[in-house]
């Protein structure tokens, strides 16, 4: 296998659904590969998950072809036999390791995956011409004859042929493969709260403060602090029951705050204090609960009332020096490096961070003929120039606005604060994932915020990072695709109609700066990519907000932002309103 000296466990499973924590596999297959390229092992089995097997139209599992059929805890032992020892493969490994660590879990069995390697991450870091990184477009890219689609056995025989081109692919690149440690690691800035005592969503509008007086309406944030004589969870689920938005902090949107003793020295009660926010006793809070008056539904756009934006990659590009081009620049100081992967966008081509096979151009600045890539740039016949190369390039298109249609789909590149209008007729969720130089040795981590109008969270459970890696409701979720990629997936068709904005952000985990990392691209896309950001702005920050979709009237869109602080992740979950234990 190319050099690299792993024993592989391609696996790809069948399922009842998305979410791993309520569905069930139907179907299992796995292969085991050698390093020499050798299967020493085979095994697959349809399940019987004693559940609806979910969409019979995708996969063709029955509940009557599953009838018979043995429970994973059944065949567990000889799944785990062939998982032990091995790198686990998968296409979109994160979906099926989650899928595996559940039904281990349900069995009470140990699932014995150290690492794990996701085609499709890895394929990413490719960039092989290819329209979508699909399985069955990866296959026909490689060689590989796809005879039936989602079926585990006939998917793992492609796997084994995607990996296999995949890998020759990363070899004559010399990538290093973007093997993501199992389990994922467990700190957290916060602990998840129990499933019982998750906060729920509030359906409306926060109307503002509350008057002098009163009365309470339903969507004000209101939030408790210190002693009560009624427990704190009956107050709290009696206000949730009557329409308010129980908050566990206290920001500038915060409509009261319910304390016994206003001067006692809570960071709560500090902050209310400094906003000039309303303080009400415990039972003037009770009274007004009785009265609570009416208020603004939050309301998604009627399906027939949002207009469908073309795709992207079929919008023709003005002809630009770099058209069509991916640059890879080497060497310099941080800033000239920045001023040169912007220029490389004011022409046109798209700014690469690392040495992928769609990269056309390399140019090199003052060292950086000594990079250790140098040598791959040469061997493989790149055009290599200096930064004089690009002044001698237009940024405007020729006399007479010819445009072309590129043989490959053509991608838009965004520059900082850009954006693009988001197809709204499909269901399929976005991905925007995140890329950076793979020779980084510090730790990021991309998280999000789904946040409402009042740009804060509605409860803890909208802030998604490594230690909660999923909403409760499953729309948007984080997946850790390797060392130096991570994306976050959303389901725009499924947000509740209360978050109007989803925040994606970088934080670096320690003293290091993004300035010492350098570049991060950004991808969005569904099934294909849409657009793309290369962010450079980076010097002494340490949390970056990369990018931001947002509701622009009953559609969304999609903003690169590249906008870093100097502080913390924990300081960022505060400004929006998650409540973070020092």
């Amino acid at each position: 296998m190319l050099g690299y000296p792993s024993d592989w466990a391609l696996v790809d499973v069948e399922t009842s659904g998305f979410r791993p924590s309520e569905h069930r596999i139907l179907s299992i297959a796995l292969m085991a590969i050698n390093a020499d390229g050798r299967v020493t092992g085979q095994f697959s089995s349809l399940l019987n998950p004693g559940c609806d097997p979910g969409p019979v139209h995708v996969h063709g599992l029955t509940r009557e072809r599953l009838v018979g059929s043995p429970s994973f805890e059944q065949v567990g032992p000889q799944v785990a036999a062939l998982l032990h020892g091995r790198v686990m493969v998968a296409h979109n490994a994160r979906f099926d390791y989650d899928f595996l660590a559940h039904e281990f879990a349900r069995a009470g069995l140990n699932l014995p995956v150290d690492q794990r390697l996701c085609t499709l991450a890895l394929n990413r870091r490719l960039s092989p011409p290819t329209p979508n990184m699909r399985l069955g477009t990866l296959a026909a890219h490689y060689g590989v004859v796809q005879t039936k689609a989602h079926d585990a056995v006939d998917d793992t025989r492609v796997l084994a042929g995607v990996l296999h081109g995949s890998l020759t692919a990363a070899a004559r690149l010399g990538l290093s493969l973007p093997l993501v440690p199992c389990p994922p690691r467990q700190t957290a800035v916060r602990p998840r709260p129990p499933a019982g005592s998750r906060k729920i969503p509030c359906a409306y509008r926060n109307p503002g403060r509350l008057a002098a007086g009163g009365p309470l309406v339903q969507g004000m944030k209101v939030a408790i602090t210190g002693d009560t004589r009624t427990p704190r969870t009956d107050l709290t689920a009696k206000a949730t029951a009557t329409g308010l938005n129980m908050m566990s902090t206290v920001s500038r949107h915060t409509s009261a705050l319910v304390a016994n003793d206003p001067d006692l020295p809570t960071a709560k009660a500090e902050r209310a204090t400094a906003e000039g926010i309303p303080i009400i006793d415990e039972p003037t809070f009770l009274r007004l609960l009785q009265d609570v008056r009416p208020g603004t539904p939050h309301k998604a756009a009627p399906p027939q009332d949002r207009p469908t934006t073309p795709p992207a990659h079929h919008v023709t590009l003005p002809v630009k020096g770099l058209t069509g081009r991916r640059v890879l620049v080497l060497g310099g100081s941080h800033d000239q490096a920045a001023a040169t992967r912007v220029r490389v966008t004011e022409l046109g081509g798209s700014a690469a961070v690392n040495l992928s096979g769609s990269v056309t151009d390399v140019v090199v600045l003052p060292g950086g003929d000594t990079d250790r890539r140098m040598s791959r740039v040469h061997s493989l016949g790149l055009p290599v120039h200096d930064e004089n190369w690009l002044r001698t390039l237009s940024t405007s298109p020729p006399p007479g606005g010819i445009r072309v249609e590129p043989k490959q789909p053509a991608i838009p590149v965004l520059p900082r604060g850009g954006a693009i209008d988001l197809v709204t007729s499909h269901t399929i969720p976005w991905t925007v994932a995140a890329t950076w130089a793979h020779q980084t040795t510090c730790e990021i981590d991309v998280v999000a915020f789904a946040l409402d109008a009042d740009e804060q969270v509605s409860c803890d459970d909208d802030f998604v990072f490594y230690g909660a890696t999923e909403t409760p409701d499953g729309t948007i979720t984080l997946s850790a695709d390797g060392p130096a990629e991570q994306s976050i997936i959303i389901d725009t068709a499924s947000l509740s109609p209360a978050v109007h904005r989803v925040v994606i952000a970088a934080a670096i985990d320690g003293t290091t700066t993004f300035g010492a990392v350098g570049a991060i691209e950004i991808t969005i896309g569904s099934e294909a990519p849409l657009a793309q950001a290369t962010l450079d702005a980076g010097t002494t920050e340490r949390t970056m907000l990369l990018a931001e979709i947002y509701r622009r009237g009953p559609s969304w869109r999609l903003r690169a932002i590249g906008q870093g602080y100097d502080h913390a992740l924990a300081d960022l979950a505060r400004n929006y309103g998650v409540d973070i234990t020092d």
